[in-house]
């Protein structure tokens, strides 16, 4: 009897052993249900990224939010959100997806070579990406929409020269959809956006 349970012992070490020195960790599952959503840290629309946050959860993936600064990112109406990681810190590899919010303080947080690296990794990756409100101008100078359809805000009337001078096609409807670049073109277009992501990553 003591054979028996010495034997046994020993194949449930051995079985361990094994799983220990030789299984893969299943890190491709994870990934692909993390999305990284990127907000400015002063000023992020606060709709259009609940609606964009909630579209995500409740579709079972994984959102990692993501700023220019560490801490606590102020909404353009005063709420807070926690900031999960910082843009120049982010390792695109890691998650599926990457979209970035609007708001009055985007151009001023977002619109800077540190955001430009991160979308460059990320195109060139070719993962699903794309942006609400002021952010898709912040693609655009980044050059990940040169060739692409988009829209975006236009208050001021000046998108379509921000388009053109990167390059990009722009098309006067709510959101647009270029293959794996989501657009949208403000917060009344946020639940379509959200929407939209979840569509384009099944």
């Amino acid at each position: 009897m003591k054979k028996v349970i010495a034997a046994l012992a020993l194949l449930v070490l051995g079985c361990y052993a094994y799983v220990t020195l030789y299984a893969k960790p299943n890190t491709e599952v994870d990934m692909e249900k993390k999305v990284a959503v990127i907000i400015a840290s002063n000023g992020f629309q606060q709709h259009e990224y609940q609606a964009t946050r909630t579209a995500l959860e409740d579709n079972g993936y994984e959102v990692t939010v993501v700023s220019d600064n560490s801490g606590i990112a102020v909404g353009h109406a005063g709420a807070n959100v926690e900031v999960d990681a910082l843009i120049k810190d982010l390792q695109p590899s890691q998650y599926r997806a990457f979209y970035m919010i609007g708001g009055p303080g985007t151009l001023d947080c977002l619109d800077n070579t540190t955001t430009y690296k991160l979308l460059n990794e990320v195109f060139a990756l070719q993962k699903s990406y794309g942006a609400i409100c002021l952010a898709p101008r912040v693609l655009a100078h980044a050059q990940v929409l040169r060739g692409k359809k988009a829209t975006g805000w236009d208050g001021d009337g000046n998108l379509q020269d921000v388009f053109e001078k990167n390059q990009v096609i722009y098309v006067h409807e709510p959101v647009v959809i270029d293959g794996n670049i989501i657009t949208a073109d403000g917060p009344d277009s946020a639940d379509a956006f959200g929407a939209a992501i979840v569509k384009n990553l099944k």
